[in-house]
């Protein structure tokens, strides 16, 4: 991660009109250039307001927020020409075909117009669109417009990518698809990625540092191994085994239910021996022990 300070927030506030809660509260945080960074919290954090914010779609009731050493406020083109911002809701480019929304929007960044057509194809192909370039978007499957989304953001490799809910509504295949296109550039363009997302289990795999939203407030920030060593360092003993047929545990552990046939039990360091020796293996269908994840620091920090 490099030293140059991408976005330096500072005491931002918003009120909307006719609210008295406002939808974020005395936010600070600085971004650095490299960062993948997440923002995690439930609908209503105050999350999609906070990035509406940093790409200058919705006017702070006060604080101030600078890109690369300058006030968004006072300079319009500065996030156009440096950020790719994917918002969650739908296209605004419904007219044109996918390939057509790409060209233009990576004409319109500066790219000279044989460029912009290379860009149009290189994109479509890294997102499997390629077959799709003369499909107008509405057109286009919930999926494949997500994909497209993300695709325009990215075109003529803006140095931020500011991206929504990125993996909304896709299938496996395709979130991992979104995932490596996003530690690519990350790692060969050296692009910083800021995310927002409700799946702790997938940011893992890819964020390097995290902000924990709660009713509009930043309510942890840091790299996740931090974060985890300040809830907990006890171990997850992961159980599944068939509903009606449960395996006897000591009483005094800690076991979370977590589904019909799913048992999660914390564990001290001392106590994952003696456990697992314990445990009738014939009555269990599969278990897994692992360290504190990203989710059960969401769910300590997000929820109240």
């Amino acid at each position: 991660m490099n030293d140059m300070i991408v976005y330096d927030i500072r005491d931002l506030v918003k009120v909307y009109p006719g609210q008295t809660q406002p939808a974020n509260k005395n936010i600070s945080l600085q971004i650095h250039q490299g960062e993948v960074f997440g923002l995690l919290g439930d609908n209503g954090a105050g999350k999609s307001t906070l990035v509406r914010q940093m790409v200058n779609l919705t006017r702070s009731t006060s604080g101030n927020i600078t890109l690369f050493g300058q006030s968004i406020e006072r300079d319009p083109m500065l996030v156009p020409t440096n950020v790719g911002y994917m918002p969650q809701d739908a296209l605004a480019l419904n007219n044109l075909t996918a390939g057509e929304s790409l060209y233009f929007t990576a004409h319109l960044r500066g790219l000279s117009r044989a460029d912009a057509l290379c860009e149009r194809d290189r994109l479509l192909d890294a997102m499997q669109l390629g077959e799709l370039r003369d499909r107008i978007i509405p057109r286009l499957s919930g999926g494949q417009r997500r994909l497209l989304q993300i695709a325009i953001a990215m075109a003529a490799s803006p140095p931020v990518l500011i991206l929504d809910e990125p993996t909304h509504n896709l299938d496996p295949q395709r979130r991992k698809l979104v995932w490596d296109t996003l530690r690519q550039v990350n790692r060969e363009q050296g692009t910083t990625v800021i995310f927002i997302t409700h799946d702790a289990i997938e940011a893992e795999k890819v964020i390097r540092r995290v902000g924990i939203m709660r009713e509009g407030e930043l309510v942890a920030l840091g790299k996740p191994s931090e974060l985890k060593q300040s809830v907990d360092r006890k171990l997850r003993l992961e159980l599944f085994f068939a509903p009606d047929s449960p395996p006897s545990l000591s009483p005094h552990l800690p076991c979370r239910v977590l589904d019909a046939g799913r048992w999660l039990v914390l564990l001290e360091l001392d106590e994952v021996t003696p456990v697992l020796n314990q445990l009738d293996l014939n009555r269990l269908d599969d278990f897994r022990l692992y360290s504190a994840t990203l989710e059960d620091l969401y769910l300590h920090y997000a929820k109240p």
